[in-house]
C-alpha cells in the first residue's frame, strides 16, 4: 500500500510538496526579485493589505475593506476574555449555532472549524492561544474561488481562473466504516493521519446509503477539496462585478474565495458573499483538478508571477513603496512563527 501511494504521488504532480513543485520555476521568481532591487518586489500589489497579502496578514484587514453587505457577520476574539463574556457577546451578535471559527491570521484552514455548541466552543476557546474570528456559517449551495487581477492603468481587469469547490467528503453505503471509506476515497487516503486525528473516534461509525460526513470544512486544495474548472462560465459580466470590488478596494491581484446562491447570481453581483481574499501570495488554483499537463501549469503560474510584479512595479512607482528587506524579513519570520505555533496547535 505505502509503496503504490508513492508512487501515485510521483507522477501525480498536484500531490507533490509545495517546495518540489516550485523548484524548477523559482528563478523567474529571484530574476523579478533582482529586477525590482527587492526581495520582496510583491508588497506593493494590494497596497491597503499588509505584505500586499502575500503571507501574514489579517482577515480583519480584509472585510473592512469590503463591503459590509457581502461580507459574513464577524466577531474577533481575543484570547484570555472570560467564556462568560464571550458567550454575552456571540448572543448579542444574533450569530447562532452552528457557526464558523477560525484564526484572524491563518493559512490552509489551519484551525478552521465548525462550531454546533457551547462544548465546542468553550474548548476551542481555551486552546487557541491567538486572536480568532466567530462568523456566521454561510448557507449558500455554490462554493467557487475567483482569481482575479488588474492593472492600476486600466479600468477593467481579467478573471483568469474561475472554480467549483467540492469538499473532501464521503457518502456511506450502508456497509463500511468510515475508515473504510476514507481508504478507498481517492484523495481522503492520503491524509490519514489526519483523519484518523479529527474523525478517529468515528473511524467505526457505519454510514447510512447516501448520508454525507464531511472530512473537513476548508475548500483548499491542501485539505482535499475537489475542484472544477468554471472557464467556460467567464464572461464581461462576471469581469464587472470584480472590476468593481477592486476599483472599490485596490485589490489588484489575488483570489476570492466565495459562496453564493449561483453562478448567475455572482454574474449579477447579487447573493453572494466574500469567505477570503488572498493577495499577492495567492497560488492561482485553477491549475488543479482540470488534467492540465506539467508544463502548462508552469505556463499559468509564471503568466500570473508576470502580471504581479507589473502591478507592483507600477504601484511602487506611484507611491507605494517595496517594503525594505530587514522590515520584510523581520515581518515573515514572526509570521512562519506564528503558522508552525497554529500547526502545532491545530495537531
Amino acid at each position: 500500500m505505502r509503496v503504490r501511494k508513492f508512487f501515485e504521488r510521483l507522477f501525480n504532480w498536484e500531490l507533490w510538496n509545495f517546495h518540489i513543485l516550485y523548484a524548477p520555476i523559482a528563478p523567474v521568481w529571484l530574476w523579478y526579485c533582482i529586477k525590482s532591487r527587492s526581495l520582496w518586489f510583491f508588497t506593493p500589489s494590494n497596497p491597503n493589505i499588509t505584505f500586499g497579502g502575500f503571507e501574514g496578514e489579517g482577515k480583519k484587514e480584509m472585510y473592512q475593506l469590503l463591503p459590509a453587505e457581502i461580507t459574513p457577520q464577524t466577531i474577533y476574539v481575543k484570547p484570555g476574555i472570560s467564556f462568560h463574556d464571550l458567550k454575552k457577546r456571540v448572543d448579542a451578535s444574533g450569530i447562532r449555532y452552528p457557526f464558523v471559527v477560525k484564526p484572524d491570521v491563518g493559512m490552509k484552514g489551519i484551525l478552521f472549524r465548525v462550531i454546533v455548541d457551547d462544548a465546542q466552543l468553550k474548548k476551542y476557546h481555551a486552546h487557541i492561544p491567538f486572536k480568532y474570528i466567530i462568523q456566521e456559517k454561510i448557507d449558500f449551495p455554490v462554493e467557487v474561488s475567483v482569481f482575479y487581477y488588474r492593472y492600476p492603468w486600466r479600468s477593467t481587469g481579467v478573471v483568469s481562473g474561475f472554480i467549483y469547490k467540492e469538499l473532501l467528503q464521503v457518502t456511506g453505503d450502508g456497509k463500511s466504516t468510515l475508515k473504510q471509506l476514507i481508504n478507498q476515497h481517492d484523495r481522503a487516503r492520503y491524509r490519514f493521519e489526519e483523519m484518523e486525528l479529527k474523525h478517529g473516534h468515528d473511524f467505526d461509525k457505519i454510514l447510512e446509503t447516501g448520508e454525507v460526513f464531511y472530512l473537513s470544512f476548508a475548500g483548499n486544495h491542501n485539505r482535499g477539496a475537489r475542484f472544477t474548472n468554471l472557464h467556460h462560465e467567464i464572461n464581461p459580466a462576471l469581469v464587472a462585478v470584480f472590476d468593481k470590488l477592486s476599483q472599490d478596494t485596490q485589490f489588484y491581484y489575488g483570489r476570492y474565495d466565495i459562496k453564493t446562491n449561483s453562478i448567475e447570481d455572482l454574474k449579477n453581483g447579487k447573493r453572494f458573499i466574500v469567505l477570503e481574499y488572498n493577495g499577492a501570495g495567492a497560488e492561482p488554483n485553477h491549475i488543479y483538478d482540470c488534467g492540465m499537463s506539467l508544463g502548462k501549469a508552469y505556463k499559468t503560474i509564471l503568466q500570473h508571477w508576470r502580471a504581479l510584479y507589473e502591478i507592483s512595479r507600477y504601484n511602487a512607482k506611484q507611491g507605494h513603496a517595496y517594503w525594505s528587506y530587514r522590515r520584510g524579513k523581520k515581518y515573515l519570520r514572526a509570521a512562519k512563527h506564528h503558522f508552525r505555533i497554529l500547526e502545532k496547535f491545530d495537531e
